[in-house]
């Protein structure tokens, strides 16, 4: 599913952004736009709260950057049998990635916005927070394309995180920050899905996760 023009140049902008994070950083948190790694694995675990670890599954990492996901993973559910795929915008990503991730089975990266598979799980880390120069309603169709992709890749669910609004509503320059609310609705209503929120665990964000309505 090819991107409008104008997403276009947003997924451009995104690409030239990390691959120069990467380039400075390597393939560590800072290198994608983290500030370390206990709060980039605490985000992973609010992600992988959707996931039925106990059978095997598939699982798309869109954002998936160097594959942090999938390492972490690896050290913390070592029995699990799941067929992992990552995808990234960024070229300078996918590269760290799969150089990280060598010989490792079930794991394959792919350089793109397009998930080019269904799987289990889809799962978008921080994908949505840096929303450089580009105007708000841009930058939230950026978004709504985003979830499109994800429901309709993702048999069982996904979950993505947001950036939660400061308490005296101040702008943070070059970042999104949203209410829950208008994207929970957008899944109820515009992808026939439901939303449970995940807050309180301890910054100033929230996760959703994501499930095709019974």
């Amino acid at each position: 599913m090819a991107a409008p023009p104008p997403l276009t140049a947003v997924h451009a902008r995104i690409e030239a952004y990390y691959g120069d994070k990467v380039a400075r950083y390597g393939a560590t948190p800072r290198g994608v736009d983290w500030t370390c790694a206990p709060t980039q694995e605490l985000r992973f675990i609010q992600l992988l709260e959707l996931c039925d670890f106990c059978r095997p599954f598939s699982l798309n990492d869109v954002g998936c950057g160097y594959g942090a996901l999938t390492g972490f993973i690896a050290r913390f559910h070592p029995r699990a049998e799941i067929d992992y795929l990552g995808v990234d915008l960024s070229r300078a990503m996918i590269s760290r990635a799969r150089r990280r991730h060598r010989g490792m089975a079930g794991r394959r990266f792919v350089v793109g916005s397009d998930i080019p598979r269904i799987a289990d799980y889809g799962v978008a880390s921080g994908v949505m927070n840096v929303m450089l120069d580009h105007p708000r309603a841009l930058w939230e169709e950026f978004v709504a394309d985003t979830l499109r992709r994800l429901r309709a890749s993702s048999r069982l669910g996904f979950a993505v995180n947001f950036m939660a609004r400061k308490p005296d509503g101040a702008e943070t320059p070059g970042l999104y920050r949203t209410d829950p609310a208008p994207w929970i609705a957008f899944c109820r209503q515009a992808l026939g899905s439901t939303a449970e929120l995940v807050d309180g665990y301890g910054m100033r964000e929230f996760t959703l996760l994501v499930r095709p309505a019974a």
